[in-house]
């Protein structure tokens, strides 16, 4: 019989609730919640009263007794779910307490915070496990089964393109995500799932990046254009709303509301912040050229304002091509509605080989979060350690470094206006 492991979460927003289901449900026999933690006190007594309704005990502290609470509690792994300026302080903490890691994407927003974990992971001895669950779609991975059979040939080339909508792509504009020095921009915290997938695919790591980016859309001269004047710092109350298509209500929705909008009052957080508030300062649209160490070439982009929500990759190679597209439902983080799930309808995957007919291929399928993917990730985090990982999905410390650092050094190409070696920015990465 499986060892029961004892487990802490730190960070207790939106994201942080997969875990603990998973633990309190389908795991539950692997699995004990022993400590909570979050700098908010209001959302740290929800969840504390959630755990003890599912029959644990879990000891709990704000953020700046997260040391204490771990040398308290003992637990064997801690699920970090901080916003992302704040992981790598969460992440060094559990590893120097002697605690593995599970570590929601990205790892870290800049190569100083990634040096501290590659560091701490080394001299701890133990390890961090980083949450890429779009490597977890059944669909992904039959890009991956394909390109590993050989089916193009040596890859040359891949085609790249991210469209996020206008619902979930304004909603980056409207929480911490809008400032560079909480999440590193989209080109970290969202693209880095985009940068492992490549690498994934391809089985290797970025050589060098260029990019260029700006932010063209979310600015007060759009909401000009709108007709949106008379604007608030955020939706509620804002004499706007009526007349704004990116008017969110939090307290229309209960679980924004029980989360965000109730809490507010002890930390000052915002979850509806206008979108089009000039202090923003992320790239809303951006563009990379990445050169992989074995020579094939990324060319990506992300738009954030798009009137659908979806991707399209190609990869070219020396016997044919392969193309794979997907359109996925529209959702606001936490309102209830399934996460990146894909449309059926939207989905496919083709192969056009050298000399010979374009060949559809039967695209599989599966339920839940982010194409399928989040049930499927669980499992491996949650489940048997020796459980079959036939395409590799599970991704460590150097899977989550190589895939911030790709959109970190890309935020240093968009300053300097050169490209830049993300295997440069650090020490001690293999």
């Amino acid at each position: 019989m499986d060892r029961t492991l004892r487990y802490a979460q730190v960070g207790l927003g939106v994201r942080s609730w997969l875990y603990s289901f998973a633990i309190a449900g389908p795991h539950r026999a692997r699995a004990e919640l022993v400590a909570l933690c979050d700098t908010n006190p209001g959302r740290l007594t929800q969840r504390a009263t959630w755990a003890r309704g599912q029959g644990f005990t879990p000891a709990t502290g704000t953020g700046d007794a997260f040391a204490s609470l771990l040398e308290a509690t003992r637990p064997g792994r801690v699920v970090v779910t901080t916003p992302d300026h704040h992981h790598d302080d969460a992440v060094v903490a559990a590893l120097r307490a002697g605690c593995d890691v599970i570590c929601e994407k990205p790892l870290a927003i800049d190569e100083r915070r990634i040096q501290r974990i590659l560091d701490a992971e080394r001299e701890s001895g133990r390890r961090c496990l980083v949450t890429f669950n779009y490597r977890y779609a059944p669909a992904r991975a039959q890009v991956k089964e394909l390109l590993a059979a050989g089916a193009i040939g040596e890859i040359v080339s891949v085609d790249f393109h991210w469209l996020l909508d206008t619902t979930h792509g304004a909603d980056y504009f409207r929480r911490w995500h809008r400032r560079k020095a909480s999440s590193g921009g989209l080109l970290v915290h969202k693209a880095s799932h985009h940068f492992d997938l490549v690498g994934w695919w391809l089985g290797d790591v970025p050589e060098e990046v260029y990019a260029q980016g700006r932010r063209t859309y979310y600015r007060p001269e759009q909401a000009e254009r709108m007709g949106l004047e008379g604007r608030g710092e955020r939706c509620r109350g804002c004499a706007a709303a009526a007349r704004c298509p990116f008017h969110l209500d939090l307290a229309a929705t209960p679980y924004l509301k029980a989360l965000y909008l109730d809490h507010e009052h002890h930390d000052g957080y915002l979850r509806d912040r206008c979108v089009f508030a000039p202090e923003i300062d992320i790239e809303d649209q951006a563009q990379l050229v990445v050169r992989y160490r074995r020579g094939a070439r990324l060319s990506y982009s992300l738009h954030a304002f798009m009137p659908y929500e979806g991707y399209t990759v190609a990869f070219n190679g020396t016997t044919g091509r392969l193309e794979h597209a997907c359109e996925e439902t529209v959702y606001v983080s936490g309102d209830g509605r399934t996460p990146g799930a894909l449309r059926p309808d939207a989905t496919r995957i083709t192969l056009f080989p050298h000399f010979g007919p374009r060949r559809s291929i039967s695209v599989r399928e599966a339920e839940g979060g982010h194409g399928g993917g989040d049930p499927l990730l669980l499992d491996h985090l949650f489940g048997p350690e020796n459980a079959p990982d036939p395409f590799g999905r599970r991704a460590d410390h150097r899977a989550g470094a190589w895939a911030a650092l790709t959109g970190i050094a890309a935020n240093h190409s968009l300053e300097s206006g050169r490209p830049v070696r993300p295997g440069e920015l650090v020490k001690g990465l293999a």
